[in-house]
């Protein structure tokens, strides 16, 4: 018999089918047997009767424990009050592996326990679901780059340089070279190949060793930074708008069952539309003195200050034009005031804070240079990054979405550290 996946199962009604899968869990009523099998594409209800299949494979499921793994063969049918809509007539089952006990049950388990176990722990209706909902958002993005033209640019993991700042840099030995840095940003990078191609994209891990504790912080997490040549400030938040209506509207379409597995009020979602709220970073200030939140001009924005601010819009509202000073050295100032930078951050709704950062460029040369010695950082490590100020320089613009923030948004999670499959935190390194 062909073995089909369980999210397939409405082009086989009325077949003779495999299934291999796991066992999620059972239950018996009298003479009939009932096994609910996954498969990673969703779940199937089987049913055995006594004395529609033989004494032998009827017997077996008293075997079968929580995650043993079988094979199922049998006829599949509608039922809408199955699990996925569909059931399974067995005609007989296999044994491939009879479980242990398996570790994690039906009660309350806390979290340091499932964090613990998190290799099971991925199993779960409820992390299944969040990570299909990854796999999409990650889908959707590179779909939306790619049929926009952007060309995908790898960077490199290991660096000879800061570029988010010294303080948060994890270092290692490298060879005869002296140190080497893991990535906090592929944008340097990406800049370089904007100038080759026009428009790329840079997608991959990034780290950072920020001994932070919160619910939004990872010290390894995925990020997604598009690169425009001839792009300026406006561009940028116009692309910013576009993205993610893409990304949320493909989730909305083809996560519905996710969503309803994680309980996800969609009202937020469905309101993503363009044009999103601006406001000036001195408008953001305003808010939150009105709001009775003691902030100084000049500060950065933190967790409690972005809630307040976004909690005055039903979509995701973009903040630009910050002061200069608490941004990173490649952001260009406004021509209009020295003090700001034409850096914009996109804060999500319902507390969820910033999920993208971004900015136009420093694109000239002596400026840049006069960055570099602002922030006390050395030239020869950036040498090469001046030559694209050196030949052809342009005005050019770009950002960085957190894959795992927006997940989190996404989902209506309460923390970071379940939308990744092994999540990397200042007190977690296991397994």
């Amino acid at each position: 018999m062909p073995r089909i996946y369980i999210e397939n199962l409405g082009s086989h009604v009325g077949e003779e089918i495999r299934i291999s899968g796991w066992l999620y869990n059972k239950r018996s009523s009298g003479k009939i047997r009932f096994l609910v099998i996954r498969d990673g594409s969703g779940l199937l209800q089987c049913v055995m009767m006594k004395g529609t299949v033989p004494d032998e494979v009827f017997n077996r499921f008293d075997m079968l424990t929580q995650e043993s793994s079988l094979n199922v063969y049998g006829k599949i049918k509608k039922e809408d009050r199955a699990p996925g809509g569909f059931e399974m007539e067995v005609s007989n089952l296999e044994i491939i592996q009879v479980a242990k006990e398996y570790p994690i049950t039906p009660k309350e388990h806390g979290v340091e326990f499932l964090m613990d176990l998190r290799h099971l722990w991925l199993r779960s209706s409820r992390q299944h679901a969040i990570l299909r909902v990854r796999h999409r958002i990650i889908k959707s993005i590179r779909d939306f780059f790619d049929n926009r033209g952007f060309v995908l640019m790898d960077a490199p993991i290991f660096t000879p340089a800061a570029c988010e700042g010294t303080s948060t840099l994890f270092e290692t030995d490298y060879f005869d070279l002296g140190k080497a840095y893991l990535t906090q940003s592929g944008q340097l990078y990406g800049e370089a190949g904007a100038m080759a191609h026009g428009k790329v994209y840079v997608f991959g891990p990034t780290f950072r060793a920020e001994k932070s504790k919160t619910r939004r912080h990872l010290t390894e997490f995925w990020m997604v930074e598009p690169e425009v040549a001839f792009n300026d400030l406006n561009d940028n938040m116009e692309l910013a708008e576009d993205f993610l209506e893409y990304i949320v509207s493909s989730v909305l379409k083809n996560c519905q069952q996710e969503l309803k597995v994680l309980e996800r009020d969609t009202k937020f979602l469905e309101s993503v539309k363009k044009p999103l709220p601006k406001i000036s970073y001195d408008e953001a200030v305003e808010i939150l003195k009105k709001k009775g939140i003691a902030f100084e001009w000049g500060n950065d924005l933190g967790g409690t200050d972005e809630t307040v601010i976004s909690e005055q819009f039903d979509r995701p509202v973009i903040v630009h034009r910050y002061p200069a000073q608490i941004k990173a050295f490649y952001m260009k100032r406004d021509p209009k005031n020295p003090n700001l930078a034409l850096a914009m951050d996109v804060l999500a709704p319902e507390g969820y804070g910033e999920i993208i950062g971004g900015s136009q460029r420093e694109d000239d040369f002596d400026a840049l240079i006069g960055r570099l010695d602002e922030h006390k950082l050395p030239h020869s490590a950036f040498d090469w990054y001046l030559d694209l100020r050196r030949f052809g320089s342009v005005p050019h613009a770009g950002f960085g979405l957190g894959i795992e923030r927006t997940v989190a948004w996404i989902c209506g999670l309460e923390h970071v550290r379940e939308t990744i499959p092994f999540p990397r935190m200042i007190y977690r390194l296991n397994p």
